[in-house]
């Protein structure tokens, strides 16, 4: 000011205009001189001698104030000069501080700038380095807050009293910081008051810092204090914080958060800011692990609690983050083991549609797949069979392809199932009656109550055979017939996503009481007629094979070299062909073989083609002929089959609860009696409940209690590391497939209304990841579905804790009794999982 007062008084303009210039030059020298010989120390650095040494500083910053010469040079500007301000006491800051702390707290504690406040003592150097810039453009900031006369006066500053602020500031340095934080705090309280005013001048410094900043973003990396270079994303997340001005303190620390978030800037030097919290969870260097354990044994006030708070805030928010959107192509249509595109990519061939079968991830993912727009509650069976919401499944491909056929129709907000097919587009009920009169041996809901269909298309054929009290295991490959099995299980009709390709069917042998082709798109005549003889295993001895095909009924070329080639090997498999029929309403034809009960045809053949017993080749098992033997016989007709054990279970054999077989399957049944009200007990509604799973079926006695449920129908899953009770359940007229729960099951997700666990899980968590289990449980149950889990206490307790993260609702929990029952709800996560 004094410069200017100098230039009013003078009486030439020439002299007065030459002695300024002169001088001018002059001081810029002096300060020039003056900067490069106190290089320790920041130009921007403004300090007050009598500041109290028990003033509150940043612990990290005295690592640039040794290192900011080469850095700072460039940022000499009056506009970033600041003016002293009236120093105050540590106590004021802390009262002013705290005010604020509960509403702070509540930000995002991922982008928390944190300092200790009280004045470390004697700790050595690498302790207290971290960013002397870091509160210089802090408090450069809250300055550009202030009114225009106060950016007129601070431009007025002389070169000469800023080279004498930093001469005079020595080795108060500290003293200086504290300072500064005071200022921000003094500042930030008067920002509301200020802020209209403000803006222009504001914006303008922002402009001009972000410009410099940016100037020096090569050199700051080279400084970071963990030996790296700056992580730009975490910059900006400093950034936004500092770029806020509002400070605050609890439990020692200094907290800054930016008002205005749309002002990223790339001030990388603030990497290092948060260094305290980085360092507890990161632990990068020897340097930083020293620092951590300096700041834990001083006597910073409460500094002890703060990094606990951090690390128990760092806990939750990753507790939080536990669960992810799966991140694949398939999306809400995810099944892992048939959508690793990476491992179908792998594969050398496709031609035994090695492609439609499974390939699961070497790790089971824990991700949650995502619900499709609009996914409302599924329409309650038997309305379902009809129609379903088009939201739930909305593709429309086979109503494109197939609506002629009466597969499916788009009708307004519902896809509609008129009951056709390719074979019977007048209805899967007259289909139905016309197998039975073609051959009345096949007696549906007595004789033949479990079947198989091959190439099931939208299930219509084994949801109307429910009418004829028989049960079918359907299955189609997830192929350009686009979610075709995912119809069938939304209607409520049992259903799984499979292939006949290269691998044998997850069933045990001679289970099924018929087996039906409607143009299933198999090739049965090829590679030796592998593929058919694989669907003679599962058959039953004198059980039927119901093939539907127009090499049945029409004389194309085609297909009368098919027929040619399945005659020529189904006689050498010793099948007996029924009868020919053909349906004048559909125009269509069937053909019913019938597998021989006894090996004479077998043994009578001139040519031993197929092989016999070459494992996972075209060959024929022979038929039990012994009389105890399963399989020899023909179960009890249905549904006496259901409740009496089978034949050849003898009371010389151990069952699964170590009492002879028999004995123990009875058991297993009166153990299962009264389940039906037990879990009405604790909030099972069985209006609600339509496609059910047993994931650890043993007899099948929790199925066979169901059985005068009208709408439901059981799925019994039989692991693979437990004891081969499946053909036992088949036997009973239940069905059920091999599977290991350590990979994903073979059905769409939201497809089961009940999921029902016997002490399943704390056997299969000494093998996968628990996690892993109930991200599968939440993908295939409905939202609004429920979780059973019987187990031990210490499971339960487990359990409980993955479907509370999960957002499920726990209806009921008793650790004593090992039961549990909770319901999905239809939260997701909105974080996608890394690719």
């Amino acid at each position: 000011m004094a410069l200017f007062n100098s230039r009013k008084r003078s009486t030439s303009p020439s002299y007065v205009s030459t002695s300024t210039t002169l001088i001018f030059i002059a001081l810029c020298v002096f300060g020039v001189w003056m900067i490069s010989s106190n290089y320790g120390f920041s130009p921007q650095t403004l300090t007050d001698e009598a500041t109290s040494t028990s003033m509150a500083i940043d612990t990290s910053s005295k690592i640039n104030n040794d290192l900011s010469s080469t850095q700072d040079i460039p940022q000499i500007t009056t506009k970033n000069i600041q003016e002293p301000v009236e120093t105050t006491t540590k106590s004021t800051i802390e009262d002013s501080a705290e005010t604020n702390t509960n509403s702070e707290m509540q930000k995002d504690t991922s982008t928390t700038t944190t300092v200790f406040e009280d004045n470390p003592g004697h700790l050595p150097d690498d302790a207290i380095k971290s960013d002397d810039k870091n509160n210089n453009n802090e408090a450069n900031k809250q300055k550009s807050g202030t009114s225009d006369s106060q950016m007129f006066e601070e431009s007025s500053v002389t070169q000469k009293e800023q080279a004498s602020s930093v001469s005079e500031s020595g080795n108060n340095d500290q003293n200086s910081e504290s300072e500064k934080v005071q200022q921000s705090s003094v500042e930030a309280s008067e920002g509301n008051a200020k802020g209209q005013d403000s803006m222009e001048s504001q914006n303008a410094n922002e402009a001009e810092n972000k410009e410099q900043n940016l100037g020096q973003k090569q050199d700051v990396q080279s400084f970071d204090t963990r030996g790296s270079k700056n992580n730009e994303d975490e910059a900006n997340k400093e950034q936004l914080i500092e770029d806020k001005g509002d400070i605050t303190k609890k439990d020692g620390k200094v907290t800054t958060q930016d008002e205005n978030v749309d002002s990223k800037k790339e001030d990388t030097s603030q990497v290092s800011q948060s260094e305290p919290e980085k360092n507890e969870n990161q632990g990068e260097s020897a340097k930083s692990q020293d620092s951590k354990a300096e700041k834990k044994g001083q006597k910073s006030k409460k500094a002890w609690a703060t990094q606990a708070d951090q690390s128990h805030q760092e806990k939750k928010r990753q507790q939080d983050n536990t669960w992810y959107l799966c991140n694949v192509t398939a999306g809400a249509d995810y099944i892992p083991c048939l959508d690793n595109e990476k491992a179908i990519k792998m594969l050398r061939s496709t031609k035994h549609f090695q492609h439609r079968e499974r390939h699961c991830p070497e790790d089971p993912p824990t991700c949650l797949v995502p619900l499709p727009e609009n996914y409302k509650t599924p329409i309650q069976w038997p309305s379902s069979r009809d129609k379903i919401w088009y939201h739930n499944v909305p593709h429309t491909l086979l109503a494109e392809v197939k609506g002629h056929q009466n597969w499916v129709k788009v009708t307004g907000e519902y896809l509609t199932f008129p009951g056709g097919g390719t074979q019977f587009i007048h209805g899967a009920l007259h289909y139905i009656d016309f197998l039975q009169q073609a051959e009345g041996g096949i007696g549906w809901g007595k004789h033949t109550r479990v079947i198989l269909d091959v190439g099931c298309g939208v299930g219509s054929f084994g949801g109307y055979l429910f009418e004829r009290d028989v049960i079918a295991m359907s299955f189609a490959p997830k192929d350009e017939h686009e979610a075709q099995v995912q119809f069938a299980l939304e209607r409520g009709i049992p259903a799984i996503s499979a292939v006949m390709g290269s691998q044998r069917l997850p069933f045990p042998s001679n289970v099924f009481d018929l087996i039906h082709c409607a143009r299933c798109r198999v090739p049965w005549h090829e590679e030796g007629g592998m593929l058919l003889l694989e669907l003679n295993r599962v058959l039953r001895p004198g059980g039927y094979f119901a093939w539907s095909a127009t090499p049945v009924y029409q004389k194309l070329e085609e297909d009368v070299e098919i027929w040619n080639a399945m005659s020529s090997l189904t006689k050498a498999m010793c099948w007996d062909l029924v009868t020919i029929n053909k349906d004048k309403l559909n125009h269509v034809g069937a053909a019913i073989y019938r597998k021989p009960i006894s090996n004479e045809c077998y043994e009578r053949r001139e040519k031993s083609e197929p092989p016999m017993y070459v494992p996972l080749q075209a060959c024929i098992h022979k038929v039990p002929v012994n009389k105890a033997e399963r399989g020899a016989k023909w179960p009890e007709e249905w549904p006496h089959r259901l409740h009496k054990a089978p034949y050849w279970l003898n009371n010389s054999q151990l069952g699964i609860y170590k009492k002879p077989a028999a004995t123990d399957f009875s058991e297993d049944s009166e153990r299962w009696k009264n389940v039906v009200d037990e879990l009405s007990n604790i909030g099972i509604t069985w209006s609600n409940v339509r496609n059910v799973m047993d994931m650890k079926a043993v007899y099948g006695g929790f199925a066979a209690a169901l059985r005068d449920l009208p709408a439901v129908w059981v799925f019994n899953v039989v692991n693979i590391d437990s004891p081969d009770t499946l053909p036992i359940i088949y036997e009973r007229g239940l069905f059920g497939i091999y599977h290991d729960w350590c990979e994903s099951f073979s059905t769409y997700p939201r497809t089961y209304d009940l999921l029902h666990a016997d002490n399943l899980f704390s056997k299969l968590k000494e093998r996968c990841k628990l996690a892993a289990i109930m991200a599968e449980v939440d993908r295939i149950a409905r939202p609004g579905g429920k979780l059973v889990v019987r187990d031990e206490s210490s499971t339960i307790s487990e359990v409980a804790a993955l479907l509370k993260s999960l957002q499920w609702e726990i209806i009921s929990s008793n650790e004593e009794k090992g039961i549990l029952s909770a319901k999905k709800g239809n939260w997701r996560p909105d974080s996608l999982a890394s690719s």
